[in-house]
């Protein structure tokens, strides 16, 4: 038994002392060299290289996704045609556009409205101009309220008063108010109704739309009732191309609602309402682009031109253009830009079809502004570097100095025309001209005539006689 005890108490000691391994100094050494990494093999570490590699990778697109969901929408797929959704879009436009055309004051109310103010003015006695005070106001705004309804109550706005010219008294004339009052109206219809055409809601229009919006006025129209129902579809198509040559200037086949209603160009449609065209002068008919008499002149000139008929000029049937004084090397710039190429390609596939006749007639006759000589100066910029040098304006004067001369007029030197441009000008940069420097000096359109059209040039230089001649009737 003595011995049996011994061994047992013996084998416990033993356990007792041998201490556990990750107490033991070289098991800690061991297991730290090894977790550095340094004791590892080729193999090991690669692992240890690419795990880490795809984690940073892990990290960097859950950063971006999360910072993607912070960004706001900039695309919504449009609803497909005869869809729910898109049925439901079409019905609230509706109930929208008819509650805001219901809020519109019509013919009637606006009479009514001019009869109060008419009612319940003053007239001025050094001037004679009917006029109102603010007490004025309030109490016509009243008057209004109870004959013609609360939708004319926002016209009478304190604000709205406070935008007119007023005497020494306070007083604003009755008639700037009355025909802002008409003219608000006025474009809220045209807004409505121009929305009623925009199939996609996107706030543009599309050439189709515009033309629907112009066929649909010309009943209202008083200078436009006769018109030959065979002409109402080029006569669109010719007046909707106005709108797209002022109110897209980058030529994305749409334009801003809003921006056509605040170009002149529909304000020069509306001129159209005068019901008696006595008082229209021929001169005053064609100048206006969307007269009947202006449209059917853009369509009797085309025709003239198009000598074999085929529906698009060539070069040689532009070129009798204004009774041929425009120079070749401006009927050769607007053909290299602003002509697509044929399908057939080559240079003698390149025509001038209806289009772009149109925009090469609203260029010349509104050079002046800036989408005119934008247009022009297209062409004038001979090798596209958007300027002009002293070798550009020689070479382009040099065709109007050789029809000049063929027209049998003095001689005279293309040095001193150049300087006299230069002068004009007085662009930014002495060496060079560019179309900013053409649109500041409010000369451009007279620049780009002399420089394209023997006419023009000759117009600038016998400017003084011109206007001898226009003062001299008025005098009489």
């Amino acid at each position: 038994m003595y011995n049996g005890s011994s061994d047992g108490e013996a084998h416990e000691a033993s356990q007792r002392r041998i201490p556990p391994a990750s107490s033991m100094l070289w098991v800690r050494n061991l297991r730290r060299y090894i977790g550095s990494g340094a004791g590892l093999g080729s193999e090991a570490l690669m692992e240890l290289e690419i795990k880490r590699i795809l984690l940073d990778i892990f990290k960097e697109k859950q950063q971006k996704s999360a910072e993607a969901g912070t960004l706001p929408s900039f695309y919504k797929k449009k609803p497909e045609e005869g869809s729910i959704s898109h049925r439901v879009q079409r019905l609230a436009k509706y109930r929208f556009l008819k509650k805001e055309s219901d809020l519109l004051l019509n013919a009637d109310d606006l009479d009514a409205m001019w009869v109060c103010l008419r009612e319940n003015c003053v007239i001025d006695e050094t001037t004679g101009a009917e006029k109102m005070n603010y007490e004025d106001f309030c109490h016509i705004a009243s008057v209004c309220t109870e004959q013609i309804g609360t939708k004319c109550r926002r016209f009478f706005s304190p604000s709205n008063f406070m935008k007119f010219e007023k005497d020494e008294s306070g007083r604003i004339a009755i008639l700037p108010f009355y025909l802002y009052v008409m003219r608000t109206v006025s474009l809220t219809q045209a807004r409505i109704d121009m929305s009623e055409l925009d199939e996609d809601s996107d706030g543009f229009l599309q050439p189709h739309e515009m033309e629907a919006y112009i066929r649909g006025l010309i009943p209202n129209l008083a200078q436009l009732r006769d018109m030959p129902a065979a002409f109402v579809q080029m006569y669109c198509r010719i007046a909707a191309h106005k709108f797209f040559f002022f109110c897209d200037p980058h030529r994305r086949g749409k334009a801003c609602i809003k921006k056509i209603l605040l170009s002149n160009c529909l304000q020069e449609l509306m001129e159209l309402h005068q019901e008696s065209e006595e008082e229209v002068t021929d001169t005053e008919q064609a100048e206006n682009w969307f007269s009947l008499t202006s449209a059917q002149r853009i369509c009797d000139m085309f025709l003239a031109l198009d000598k074999d008929m085929n529906g698009t000029l060539s070069k040689q049937e532009l070129r009798e253009y204004a009774d041929g004084t425009l120079t070749e090397i401006f009927i050769e710039r607007a053909f290299d830009e602003h002509v697509r190429r044929g399908k057939g390609g080559g240079g003698n596939a390149r025509e001038m079809d209806f289009e772009s006749f149109l925009d090469f007639v609203l260029a010349l006759e509104n050079k002046d502004t800036p989408e005119g000589l934008t247009y022009l100066f297209r062409c004038l910029d001979l090798n596209g570097r958007g300027f002009l040098t002293t070798a550009d304006i020689h070479t382009l004067f040099r065709d109007v100095h050789q029809k000049w001369i063929e027209g049998g007029n003095y001689e005279l030197c293309i040095e001193d025309v150049r300087d006299e441009i230069w002068d004009m000008v007085k662009p930014a940069d002495p060496l060079k001209i560019t179309l900013s420097d053409l649109l500041s000096c409010k000369q451009g359109g007279t620049v780009a005539s002399m420089l394209i059209d023997v006419r023009g040039f000759w117009a600038h230089d016998n400017r003084e006689n011109l206007l001898q001649e226009e003062e001299e009737p008025e005098e009489e």
